[in-house]
């Protein structure tokens, strides 16, 4: 059996007191003499247990408006001091230092503060100074030291302390030595980025929050996920979430927030790219009519709704083999019937705000960009025509234009009435894209007269809108900066076809 180390002292300050009453309480059923100060000693002492105050230990009271409570020797020296050492006991005898064997302590919510929009001086302040320090020595002491750096460790270490041997082992002193440096160092990180904002000087990210995949890509690959999927959705059924279910998640969120505030809406997504998409009256037919569009590639695909879904459209979904379906909600009677398949994921998607920001690994490194959020709107169309898109063809190419933006390049995407007929997806080239659409809408047996076409980016020659032409399509919205726009401009103007406009290029590589 491993060694159990006793606790005779503990050091406990923290911010946040939620949960801390039950720890402080089976301490003093032990015996533990209680260090603390400021908020955190009078809510020990509200609790009717007896607390030694910091001050009366170093001699010194809490100065400069808080900023320094605990940093003295008497208090840093009984949390480094190596108890196999003898010099060290020799000096914390000397000194009338206590060896403390328990902190517990949390850090200002430097995070939180900047995320609430408070000014540069309320952030610096919540630059916590003490509480790091306090954490960093326990933890590198952590053979004699037991350190709790956060709230999240106070469940594990009640247990530890609850059970039937007092004490805890060099094992579980490691475990939390290892939360306190991920505490720590997420603290600095953002710290970091908070006055390296304009800089961009070095790539430091922290997220704290992981968890272990089946597997990554392939069987053969490892994979992680790091961040709180609990914040994002809440999952009412199914399996665990797959390394590709979650590429495909994200690219079907990403997707749907161009259409959050749109009429119901339905997306159907595989390999991360959209083979159905429809905005129709209610959710029910816009489930169909996405399913319409490639009712071969839905099969085992991400289903997506802008609509909680209702038992009418949950009743064609059935039907349908899918990983996983996400929505706002689902009616009680819904999700009844969609829980018929049990490996069936289903997700409610909770309001959260996304990063602004994307990572990505290549060679030695990391790129890091801005996330494209450009949503471009028909009212800022640029028609560069002499036949002007009809109303129905502008709504129809706002709604492609919004696909195109989230389909690998190079993309093109046919649509009508709100619906998508076809995409061509990560092509060489723009009119293999084009080519690829519309066989694929044809082959669906989509008529395409009158039909709109999006491209991701602009168009060096007028191949593709003749294609178009011929095809049945009447217009086209693309970002245009060509030096040969002209010659696309022109073919359009013979061929009575519109075009617009959007001057932003939507490449998704």
């Amino acid at each position: 059996m491993a060694e159990r180390k006793q606790i005779n002292n503990a050091l406990i300050s923290v911010f946040d007191k939620t949960g801390l009453d039950e720890i402080v309480k089976k301490l003093d059923e032990q015996g533990v003499t209680i260090y603390s100060t400021g908020g955190t000693q009078k809510f020990i002492e509200d609790i009717g247990i007896n607390v030694e105050r910091v001050e009366d230990l170093t001699s010194y009271p809490s100065i400069l408006g808080g900023r320094v409570k605990t940093l003295h020797p008497k208090v840093f020296g009984g949390i480094l001091s190596r108890r196999d050492n003898t010099t060290d006991r020799e000096q914390t005898a000397e000194y009338e230092i206590p060896e403390l064997d328990l902190v517990i302590v949390d850090l200002y919510p430097f995070e939180q503060t900047v995320a609430s929009g408070a000014d540069h001086q309320a952030i610096i302040e919540k630059i916590d100074i003490g509480g790091i320090s306090l954490i960093r020595a326990a933890a590198k002491n952590y053979k004699d030291v037991v350190i709790i750096p956060s709230k999240d460790q106070y469940a594990p270490f009640l247990d530890i302390i609850s059970g039937q041997t007092e004490g805890t082992t060099m094992e579980e002193r490691k475990s939390f030595a290892r939360d306190a440096f991920n505490v720590s160092s997420h603290y600095d990180t953002h710290i970091f980025n908070y006055f390296n904002q304009d800089e961009k000087d070095a790539f430091k990210q922290s997220i704290p929050e992981a968890k272990v995949l089946r597997y990554g890509e392939n069987p053969h690959q490892k994979g992680v996920f790091y961040g709180d999927l609990d914040a994002m959705f809440d999952q009412l059924h199914g399996k665990a979430i797959s390394y590709n279910n979650l590429l495909d998640v994200d690219a079907a969120v990403q997707l749907m927030a161009d259409f959050v505030n749109d009429d119901p809406t339905f997306a159907i997504l595989k390999h991360n790219n959209a083979c159905g998409l429809a905005t129709r009256s209610t959710i029910s037919q816009a489930y169909k009519d996405a399913l319409a569009g490639d009712p071969v590639s839905a099969f085992g695909g991400i289903l997506i709704s802008n609509k909680p879904i209702d038992l009418e459209a949950a009743t064609d979904i059935h039907e349908l083999f899918c990983e996983v379906v996400i929505a706002p909600g689902y009616n009680a009677d819904a999700l009844e019937l969609l829980k018929g398949k049990k490996n069936r994921v289903l997700l409610v998607q909770k309001e959260v705000a996304l990063p602004k920001k994307q990572f990505r690994t290549i060679l030695n490194g990391v790129l890091e960009q801005d996330k494209d959020l450009i949503t471009d709107q028909k009212a800022n169309f640029e028609t560069r025509t002499k036949a002007r898109p009809t109303e129905q063809e502008l709504i129809d190419l706002e709604f492609a234009n919004k696909l195109v933006k989230h389909t690998k390049s190079n993309t093109i995407v046919l649509a009508k009435n709100r619906q998508l007929l076809a995409s061509g997806t990560g092509q060489t080239s723009r009119v293999d894209a084009l080519r690829q659409a519309i066989h694929k809408a044809q082959s669906f047996d989509f008529d395409l007269k009158g039909a709109v076409m999006a491209s991701d980016a602009f168009f060096p020659f007028p191949d593709c809108v003749e294609i178009a032409n011929n095809a049945g399509v009447t217009a086209v919205v693309q970002p245009g900066g060509s030096i040969k726009d002209q010659l696309s401009i022109d073919y359009c103007d013979t061929a009575n076809m519109s075009m617009v406009f959007t001057g932003n290029r939507h490449f998704k590589h």
